[in-house]
């Protein structure tokens, strides 16, 4: 008895959920809790840890799950499917919280961080991160010229100020 890893067919991860669970396997597939806006509002998103892929637990043979419908393959180390480590499972596991896997949070920077430039014309100035924005950039609102200016800034530029 071992788990193992199904690849599962593009948006069919309910079908080979389904159809494996027919077939006898027990199935772990860890959820994420993410919070979104769609159109203006607000929504609980809930999309799996690890898109396209769900976990086996195989007690007689692998054959079957591998034909099950939705599933694309079974993750292979040779001519066998490799072995999902219990303590792996274990590990995800024991950071769910009300069915949802808990990833930690990234530390460093987070809007509202006093940050310090370090280079360029501006380097050594204080002041406040308002925002992150995509391809390494921030947004650091600086006193400059008499009241706050908005700057936009490369994100290697700044450190956190203790």
């Amino acid at each position: 008895m071992y788990w193992c890893c199904a690849q599962v067919e593009p948006y069919r991860d309910q079908l080979a959920w389904h159809c494996l669970t027919l077939a006898g396997y027990k199935i772990y597939q860890p959820l994420l809790r993410e919070h979104r806006r769609s159109h203006g509002r607000k929504i609980i998103a809930t999309p799996p840890l690890f898109p396209g892929y769900l976990f086996v637990w195989v007690v007689r043979g692998w054959w079957d799950a591998r034909w099950s419908a939705g599933v694309r393959r079974l993750v292979m180390d040779g001519e066998v499917p490799a072995h999902v480590s219990d303590a792996v499972i274990a590990e995800i596991k024991s950071r769910e919280r009300n069915g949802f896997v808990e990833l930690p949070k990234p530390r460093g920077l987070a809007p509202g961080t006093r940050v310090r430039v370090v280079s360029g014309p501006l380097s050594a100035q204080i002041g406040m991160l308002a925002v992150l924005r995509p391809h390494e950039r921030v947004l650091v609102l600086l006193n400059l010229l008499g009241g706050q200016q908005r700057v936009e800034l490369a994100q290697s530029a700044i450190e956190a100020v203790e």
